[in-house]
């Protein structure tokens, strides 16, 4: 099986889980057998910062990727993953060994499209230049994302507290 995880640098395993899988620099490509990692792979995007609802989704298709881990995604882009046959899943953060090991082990699963996505109406393609190409848009999504993620860690950090 390959896992693509969208990623803010190439640092194979130890890159940082990008917040959202269209806007990202680059993806780690990760082959397994079972729990075991047989490969890893580093990828630039080549629509960081610009693509077409669709293009990134056939980008993934074309790396045989069988599963997509990222922080978020649209809900258009969760309709293409389906309709390619990969399994689109968010939530994931942290580090790209991390968030594969999560998948792996049942933790991370499912797909939901992020709050931009839904403010945009998440069953449509945005209109040309809406968001996919604001700076400022994309940085507040990053930032409600990583707040969403600071707070499941500060919960999680909380339980082992007790």
């Amino acid at each position: 099986m390959r896992i693509a995880v969208s990623a803010d640098s190439k640092q194979g395993l130890e890159s940082v889980v990008s917040p959202h899988f269209g806007r990202c620099p680059h993806y780690i490509l990760v082959d397994v057998e079972g729990h075991d990692v047989m490969g890893v792979h580093e990828v630039d995007s080549p629509f960081h910062g610009n693509h077409e609802p669709g293009q990134v989704p056939g980008f993934i298709h074309s790396l045989g990727a069988n599963v997509m881990l990222a922080g978020g995604m649209g809900g258009r882009a969760i309709m293409f993953f389906q309709e390619l046959g990969i399994e689109g899943v968010t939530g994931a953060y942290g580090t790209v060994r991390q968030s594969v090991e999560w998948y792996l082990g049942g933790q991370l699963k499912g797909a939901a499209p992020c709050k931009e996505s839904e403010e945009h109406g998440h069953g449509t393609i945005p209109a040309e230049g809406e968001y996919e190409k604001d700076d400022l848009g994309r940085l507040r999504e990053e930032a409600e994302m990583l707040r969403q993620q600071m707070d499941e860690v500060a919960n999680r950090l909380s339980r082992l507290d007790q």
